[in-house]
């Protein structure tokens, strides 16, 4: 099998039509069709089903799709350890974080790296777990700084980092004259993030599970490292990491909530691949991680 057919194979799959494939590609359907048809023979089944106006993989082709895969991942990593040979702290770190870890813990450990190794370079995508880990699946990530989850099969995970989240408010904020209950913040309006978003369904449940109405959301926002001012300016309650009560900047505005059944205890971690490559510029980034988080 040609390694440049598996890899059109992959786009193929991966966009389910021949026709879309040719444009990301930038090769012609005939060449795209002699692809397919190579591989076909070489495994003796048919990969692709008409689906529609699309086509879709066969048993076999998802088969061939994981070890087409798994064959790129170790071709890429057999490259980079070998340009990586005798460079030391150097070369090129793809990482996906999410936005507390991104503020928190990756300025610091970023500024130790780059003193270390001043000719590193790095890109890095921030957002949530659900959005990177299909980018660490499909090798676009080396690492992934996330909250912790279930174990995955073929993904290693090191604990860098416990978080916790609670009800906070601005400093002048009524509810620090009381001692209040969980039944006692659904008075208050709210800015969280959507639905689907792990600490707004955690904070929703705890309230489900004392058969409580879920807080009322006058704001909702996408957008984590806005959540702070937008506490301090607008007077709502919100969920957030205690890390930021922790910031000069920010303790002098806000106030954490202390409600026992609205906090939750979570854990950052780092998950690559496992058995990846991982250069020694991303193993140390890794343990600058894990410093800057005690």
């Amino acid at each position: 099998m040609d390694l440049r057919d598996l890899r059109y194979f992959e786009t193929i799959a991966e966009l389910e039509h021949i026709g879309r494939a040719t444009e990301k590609l930038h090769r012609t359907q005939p060449a795209l069709t002699s692809c397919v048809r190579r591989l076909e023979e070489a495994c003796g089944a048919p990969l692709f089903e008409k689906d529609g106006r699309g086509i879709r993989l066969t048993a076999a082709g998802r088969v061939l799709q994981k070890w087409a895969q798994r064959m790129r991942f170790d071709m890429e990593d057999a490259k980079r350890e070998m340009g990586d040979i005798g460079l030391g702290l150097s070369g090129h770190i793809r990482l996906g974080i999410v936005p507390t870890a991104a503020q928190f813990l990756l300025p610091q450990a970023a500024r130790e790296l780059m003193a270390q190794a001043p000719e590193v370079t790095m890109k890095t995508v921030v957002g949530l777990v659900d959005t990177l880990r299909p980018l660490l699946h499909a090798g676009e990530i080396d690492l992934m700084v996330g909250t912790e989850g279930a174990e995955e099969a073929g993904f290693v995970s090191q604990v860098l980092a416990a978080d916790t989240i609670v009800v906070a408010a601005s400093v002048g904020h009524e509810i620090h004259d009381i001692k209040p209950t969980l039944r006692d913040l659904t008075q208050y309006r709210w800015v969280l993030q959507p639905p689907g978003a792990p600490t707004r369904d955690w904070l929703d449940h705890a309230f489900d599970r004392r058969q409580l109405p879920r807080p009322r959301v006058q704001v909702e926002s996408t957008m984590l490292l806005m959540l702070p001012a937008l506490i301090a300016e607008t007077g709502l309650l919100s969920f957030i990491s205690r890390h930021h009560l922790d910031k000069a900047t920010a303790s002098s505005q806000l106030r954490e909530v202390p409600v026992k059944d609205a906090t939750m205890h979570r854990r950052l971690v780092v998950t690559y691949r496992e058995n990846s490559y991982v250069p020694p510029v991303a193993r140390r980034l890794i343990s600058l991680l894990a410093s800057a988080a005690k």
